[in-house]
């Protein structure tokens, strides 16, 4: 390592990163998850019409995300070895709801649409790791009696979490790093903006062009499982 200023970097993952582990985008090409439409189980509106299919929906989720040939992959991995890297310099954004970035061996993460392997309590809005299946009957840890417990995910037409540290942290930005993600779904979308406004290198590394891309100042093509571990290495050896 160099004896260097280390640059601050944001990273905002999305689903392209966990494609090449084996977890299914939500959001297919017709538009539906999983043959759901997205207003039936992934909106308040749908959860209130029909509990059960949502409950249902994220339980196969959770379920999947346990098998055991669903692993991080090398782009996780990456991220995990820039974190090192850098330490407090780093922080990773992730739009995902699994916690392969945290099995890969990152800490610094903030999860803006919840979490697959979390309940969240209907009364407190306090949140436990659950990692089994739960429906409308199962109670909440940290009431008594027991709440009801909704999935810990953000929702269409609810706010993603963390924003207020996610917007502090891109107006310090050195670097924005935007790894597997469409540039479709706000606030996210805007993130390239807030930090280049904040002077911020911009990157984007995806398998085709975000709707976003003209607003990077450098886009990398290919799979991240390929080209982030690359990106890293040349990173860490000019910078770090």
């Amino acid at each position: 390592m160099h004896d260097v200023y280390k640059p601050r970097v944001v990273v905002l993952t999305g689903a392209g990163v966990s494609a090449e582990s084996g977890i299914k985008t939500f959001r297919d090409n017709n538009g539906l998850w999983e043959n759901h439409r997205i207003e039936d189980v992934a909106t308040p509106e749908g959860f209130a019409a029909n509990p059960d299919l949502v409950y249902q929906f994220y339980n196969d989720r959770r379920a999947q995300l346990q098998a055991p040939d669903v692993t991080p992959n090398q782009a996780h991995k990456a991220l995990a070895e820039l974190e090192s890297a850098l330490g407090e310099q780093f922080l990773l954004v992730t739009q995902n709801v699994d916690d392969l970035h945290e099995r890969a061996g990152s800490e610094r993460v903030l999860h803006m649409h919840g979490k697959l392997l979390s309940a969240r309590c209907c009364n407190t809005g306090k949140t436990t790791q659950w990692l089994d299946s739960f429906d409308a009957h199962t109670e909440c840890r940290c009431c008594f009696p027991g709440a009801q417990v909704r999935p810990d995910i953000v929702w269409f037409g609810e706010v993603p979490m963390h924003m207020d540290e996610i917007i502090l942290a891109l107006a310090k930005a050195d670097v924005f790093i935007a790894v597997g993600t469409s540039g479709q779904v706000y606030p996210a979308a805007n993130f390239v903006a807030m930090a280049a406004d904040s002077g911020a290198r911009t990157i984007e590394i995806n398998l085709e062009p975000s709707q976003q891309n003209s607003l990077f100042d450098e886009k990398i093509v290919g799979k991240a499982g390929k080209v982030l571990p690359e990106f890293v290495t040349h990173f860490i050896r000019d910078y770090c």
